[in-house]
């Protein structure tokens, strides 16, 4: 067992194995922000002498809440494998698989089975963002997941099914939904072919050595719901850092100091949230509102959209400046009752659990009334 330090690219991270930092490679391309906080506990695998990988070790599963998540997304298939085979995956119990990596057109799909007598495709995906009794997917953009859903409708309207299968590591939630906040192409792509194909998602429980527990649980899929959120609105945030201290002319605000740090602006756009954030990413722009100001001598801006049919901007500026160590008067707030929409940090909030919890909340646990 090892300690995460780091993830310094998306397939490598750094950790503490018995007072040593050590290098893994790390087989996901998700961002995992809710799994890899500093001092997390990771499962490593030691790689065999000789073989290619410029890393000793594998990550292979992480522990959250006292139990691991499996993080191998190549394992996940080979999970899928063994309960087709075992006659256990839910609405799969009679299907057998025919091949492994099963190619049509310009697609490749997981799984090619027999089901009620004809052929079937079948692709997997891994699930490990899940907050309260629901679990969400993907955790960052895929362009190609959105492709396999397209390709799986398109061949199924020519007579050849198939369908997709969530697994989820953790048998505690009871219910499925495509993460809008993150990836909304995708999420709408799987509203458009969810009557064309068959759309499953099931959680599974791992055991502390790594083996497949006995919990595999059918789970919801509240499309009334995903209907109803996953829309181009709702409330985001920027965290932004500054490498070093700044005076900032701010508007009408005038000039500002602004110290080393991070800071955390809460906004809203009650349509084209999109192409809102990718205003604010962008540099090169007319300054208009007061974070263009801001954003312009950052050194870094990361957006983190959510998505919703509710009006939370304002839930969202209260929440976080109860975590922040300063804020900024009356900035972004002109036109509201808030004392503020930009809160600073001296860390990265985006290592700190109470700041991902909070994203989590506001993201996924305020879903579960309606469930």
């Amino acid at each position: 067992m090892a300690r995460f330090i780091e993830r310094p690219n998306r397939f490598l991270v750094l950790c503490d194995l018995g007072g040593k930092t050590v290098e893994a490679y790390l087989p996901n391309p998700g961002r995992l922000r809710e799994l890899l906080l500093p001092g997390r506990s990771l499962y490593l695998a030691a790689n065999p002498p000789g073989m290619t990988r410029s890393t000793p070790y594998t990550a292979l599963a992480v522990e959250r809440e006292g139990r691991p998540v499996l993080l191998h997304t190549h394992l996940t298939n080979d999970v899928v494998g063994h309960l087709l085979a075992e006659g256990r995956l839910p609405g799969f119990e009679k299907d057998a698989v025919v091949r492994r990596e099963a190619v049509a057109g310009s697609s490749r799909y997981d799984f090619l089975l027999e089901r009620g007598g004809r052929e079937f495709f079948l692709e997997v995906k891994s699930c490990t963002l899940f907050a309260g009794r629901i679990a969400m997917f993907p955790d960052a953009v895929t362009a190609r997941g959105r492709k396999h859903l397209e390709q799986l409708a398109l061949h199924a309207k020519r007579g050849m099914p198939g369908g997709v299968v969530f697994l989820v590591h953790t048998p505690q939630v009871d219910a499925f939904m495509p993460d809008y906040h993150t990836d909304l192409a995708f999420s709408q792509a799987l509203l458009e072919v969810k009557d064309d194909i068959l759309v499953k998602a099931v959680g599974v429980e791992w055991k502390e050595d790594l083996g497949l527990g006995p919990r595999i649980r059918d789970l919801e899929i509240p499309w009334d719901l995903v209907e109803r959120e996953a829309r181009d609105e709702g409330a985001y945030l920027l965290v932004l850092e500054m490498a070093r201290g700044r005076r900032i002319d701010v508007g009408g605000l005038g000039r500002i100091p602004f110290p080393k740090g991070y800071y955390v602006y809460a906004g809203s756009a009650r349509a084209n949230l999109s192409k809102r954030v990718e205003r604010h990413l962008r540099l090169r722009k007319r300054n208009h509102w007061h974070i263009d100001f801001l954003r312009e001598r950052a050194d870094s801006c990361t957006a983190l959209p959510v998505r919703s049919s509710e009006d939370l901007e304002h839930g969202l500026a209260a929440a976080i400046g109860e975590l922040a160590a300063w804020n900024v008067p009356r900035f972004g707030s002109s036109d509201c009752r808030c004392p503020t929409h930009l809160f600073g940090f001296g860390e990265n909030p985006l290592g700190n659990p109470r700041f991902i919890d909070l994203l989590l909340r506001f993201r996924i646990g305020r879903l579960e009334p309606f469930l």
